[in-house]
């Protein structure tokens, strides 16, 4: 490591659409759910631009006739098969395998903040043997918040160690750059991720994105121990 040395002392991460192409299982937990209400399939696309805001968005995109009770059942439903199919597709984006790597050679902490709820993250990044690589995953039943408060980076930030001002966050979502910039962390836009034709992510106010993770390093990491 040069004797510039890191830009920032921590990276924190959203899950779906930031570190982890999680649409694949959710689309066909979807799907499999649409099949035992005898429904078609949905394409994909429109599945994947959803999967960002969680259970909610997905089930209602399935199931956009549903009233509250029945609307719960299925959302109930879903949960469940996805639980069954975590890790069956789902895979780091393209070159994070090369980031997470990076980062730990270098000191930088990295950890998760995600609304996804605990048991669904913490099995899910076991099964990929991300879980006890990582500094501090708050989910989203983790604490009293989540996104968009600031609540989960500011302990997240605590329990890697590092102070907030230390910390870059990023993620796909309009929630997440507003957590981050409350927090007084740097906020990234992965813009690979899953936004939908109706997100405006010039809009956040963000400090900057990302269209592929490598291009995290260049913030994380002075130039010339980018790679090292």
């Amino acid at each position: 490591m040069s004797a510039a040395g890191p830009r920032f002392r921590a990276v924190l991460l959203d899950l779906d659409g930031t570190l982890l192409d999680t649409a694949p299982d959710m689309a066909g937990a979807l799907n499999a759910l649409r099949q035992e209400e005898s429904l078609p399939p949905l394409d994909y696309a429109p599945v994947r631009a959803q999967v960002s805001h969680g259970s909610l968005a997905v089930v209602r995109l399935g199931f956009p006739g549903a009233e509250a009770g029945e609307f719960e059942r299925l959302r109930q439903r879903f949960l469940a098969i996805y639980a069954t199919r975590l890790a069956r597709e789902t895979r780091l984006f393209p070159g994070f395998d090369v980031v997470l790597d990076a980062l730990e050679r270098h000191g930088i902490h990295w950890g998760i903040v995600t609304n996804k709820p605990g048991f669904l993250t913490e099995p899910l990044l076991a099964a990929l043997g991300l879980l006890d690589r990582a500094a501090c995953v708050l989910s989203g039943d983790s604490l009293p918040e989540r996104k968009p408060h600031p609540m989960p980076l500011l302990v997240a930030a605590e329990r890697a160690g590092v102070r907030p001002t230390d910390c870059i966050f990023v993620g796909d979502a309009l929630r997440d750059i507003q957590a981050a910039r409350a927090a007084g962390m740097l906020p990234l836009i992965a813009r690979f991720g899953y936004l939908g034709p109706e997100d405006d992510p010039d809009s956040w106010q963000a400090a900057g994105s990302i269209d592929a993770p490598d291009e995290l390093l260049g913030w994380l990491l002075p130039a010339a121990t980018a790679t090292a």
